[in-house]
């Protein structure tokens, strides 16, 4: 036997029987047909169980208002990270290579050695320029003693005036030739150093292009090095949106390898030129702090940004919105009837999407409730009971 209670001020029509009751009546239902009856005969008297719980307790949804918001649009752009450092090294004197420090991969401090070449012509050069330079400060320094004894015997007559003149141009000619020999022992030392490659900046090399014992000559490029500091995010924007974009505007991003992780960062500068091609220019963001240990040159990165409209208008959370295969686009509405919220059907034409919202320009009013959680499986004249948890 089943026993079905239920309390009603009002008549309703229940598997084709109409029972009337009066308010704080009780009335007891009862069939023996249904035990006996098909599997059809159990889903009905479930499905009817059902609607009258609902109806007693309302369907538990999640509501938000409908509020005027800043109308923005939300540009999706794809970028790659970049490295205000990035050089293909080369040398600046001829030799063959005599020893290679680092290997693709290696990290390197500004400084540090990467490659040496045969320099033992460019020594043999260096100290010639060096003892050239030790003789010339010798005679450099005698014609200037002997200039000086001079001048002492001029005041007693005891010299030419001829012979002092002559003893001045010579202690000219010896500074002179110092001067020459110490700029060519400068010279010898430069190309000695440029025997030896060092690191321009920190950073990691990427390629390595030399072997040890290969003739390079000057300009000829051995290493590829990227730097880590100092990285940026490059996109390729369409024209079309430089009007919208300022410097200084926050955007948020993620990267290939961590899609669930957000980033944010700041428009650090816009290149006008354009690409005529592709009718897009460059925009350049700057990485907050936070971001950078996540970063490497070359990384793919997925950002977002919010661009201005300069209009006003309606919005609500994305999750409001139910789409039917016919095209229709509607959004539920909690409606005050009778002391309950009441399920209500809009259709709605929509707008731009940004940051979680969708504006709507046509089919809601500001202030009414929608339902953004629980709105699946509504029908209209529902008992609708917030749960509270609202964004």
């Amino acid at each position: 036997m089943l026993c079905v209670s239920l309390y009603e001020q009002q008549g309703r029509h229940c598997g084709g029987a109409n029972i009337q009751r009066e308010r704080g009546e009780r009335v007891h239902y009862f069939t023996r047909r249904a035990m006996a009856g098909r599997t059809s005969s159990w889903g009905l008297l479930l499905w009817l169980l059902a609607g009258v719980c609902a109806a007693d307790t309302g369907v538990r949804v999640g509501l938000a208002t409908v509020e005027t918001t800043d109308i923005l649009r939300d540009l999706r752009l794809t970028g790659t990270v970049t490295a205000q450092h990035d050089a293909s090294l080369s040398v600046a004197a001829a030799g063959l290579v005599a020893d290679i420090v680092v290997d693709t991969g290696a990290q390197v401090a500004e400084g540090d050695v990467l490659l040496r070449m045969d320099a033992e012509l460019a020594q043999l050069r260096h100290a010639a320029a060096q003892a050239q330079v030790a003789q010339a400060e010798v005679r450099a320094r005698d014609a200037q003693r002997r200039l000086q004894e001079a001048q002492s015997l001029l005041p007693q007559r005891s010299i030419a005036e001829t012979t002092v003149r002559e003893l001045v141009a010579d202690r000219d000619a010896a500074r002179a030739t110092l001067q020459q020999v110490t700029a060519e022992a400068s010279l010898a030392q430069a190309l000695l150093a440029r025997h030896t490659l060092r690191a321009p900046f920190a950073g990691v090399i990427s390629l390595r292009r030399a072997e040890r014992g290969e003739w390079l000559t000057p300009g000829q490029a051995v290493f590829d090095l990227v730097g880590l500091e100092d990285l940026r995010l490059d996109f390729a924007v369409p024209e079309d949106y430089l009007a919208s974009l300022q410097e200084g505007a926050s955007i948020t991003f993620t990267t290939a390898a961590r899609p669930a992780q957000e980033f944010t960062g700041t428009v650090a500068s816009l290149v006008p030129v354009t690409d005529t091609a592709a009718r897009t220019f460059l925009l350049r963001i700057a990485p907050a702090d936070s971001a950078r240990d996540a970063l490497l040159p070359g990384m793919s990165v997925s950002a977002r940004l919010a661009l201005a409209t300069g209009r006003q208008g309606i919005s609500v959370p994305r999750d409001a919105l139910v789409r039917y295969p016919d095209g229709r686009v509607v959004v539920w509405t909690a409606k005050p009837e009778g002391g309950a919220l009441v399920a209500r059907e809009n259709t709605v034409t929509t707008g731009l999407a940004f940051a979680g919202q969708i504006e709507i320009t046509r089919g809601l009013t500001v202030n009414e409730q929608v339902v953004v959680r629980g709105n699946e499986a509504l029908q209209p004249g529902l008992v609708l009971a917030p749960t509270g948890d609202t964004p």
